[in-house]
């Protein structure tokens, strides 16, 4: 059966410490999917199981189709900051993650999760305050628990999540609205983009406050 766990990417901390300085702004998802023209954006039926934003460089998993497992491999190369992305193939009639591997994850410092596929236990991960996103949740468990078998797996290797390819090192945000996920090689002139929009945000919300009218603010700064 295969099984392949690669080591994750070099993480620059001072690019995902300033996309973590975007969690305090409103909608920072909303503000990524515009900078990114609308890209990145993960599908919208892939909704919060237990809510708190994050963001973090992905540690990306992809499971098999008719073979899910357990993706405890994962937690082999998780480092503290990760933010675990699983492509477990938008099954949802069989969990592949519950409550003692959002324990082990937080055990770990890994920040959340976005699973496309089914999760479980989510009054162990509410008690555990650990951020998880899926697309369903069931009490149906995979095999490995019966079987002990933990293959087929891959770790760190590019996955599709939400009809978004995500790939190991990406930056993956998510809050209240959504999941965005940023490729590495555009973080940096997407974050700079992203400032630019939260603080032209912030400028528009004062000038509503002082009221300005729709075509006033359109003359000032091009956009709503």
């Amino acid at each position: 059966m295969r099984k392949r766990i690669e080591a994750s990417p070099a993480v620059d901390e001072s690019l995902v410490a300033g996309y973590r300085e975007l969690l305090q702004v409103y909608s920072p998802s909303c503000i990524l999917a515009d900078c990114m023209e609308r890209s990145g954006v993960v599908d919208s039926a892939i909704r919060p199981v237990h809510f708190r934003r994050f963001v973090g460089p992905a540690l990306t998993v992809r499971l098999f189709p008719g073979d899910l497992v357990d993706c405890l491999d994962a937690l082999r190369v998780a480092r503290a900051g990760d933010a675990i992305v699983v492509d477990a193939a938008g099954e949802t009639q069989t969990s592949i993650w519950g409550g003692l591997m959002a324990g082990l994850c937080k055990m770990k410092g890994v920040v959340g999760a976005v699973v496309d596929g089914a999760v479980r236990d989510i009054d162990e991960v509410r008690d555990l305050d650990f951020p998880l996103w899926s697309r369903a949740v069931t009490p149906r468990s995979t095999h490995s628990p019966f079987s002990s078998r933990l293959e087929p797996i891959e770790v760190n290797v590019p996955v599709v999540c939400g009809r978004v390819i995500v790939r190991p090192g990406d930056i993956v945000l998510a809050d209240e609205t959504g999941v965005a996920v940023v490729p590495r090689e555009e973080a940096a002139e997407v974050l700079a983009r992203a400032r630019a929009q939260a603080e032209q945000e912030e400028r528009t919300r004062a000038r509503i406050r002082e009221g300005k009218s729709v075509e006033e603010l359109l003359a000032e700064f091009g956009r709503l």
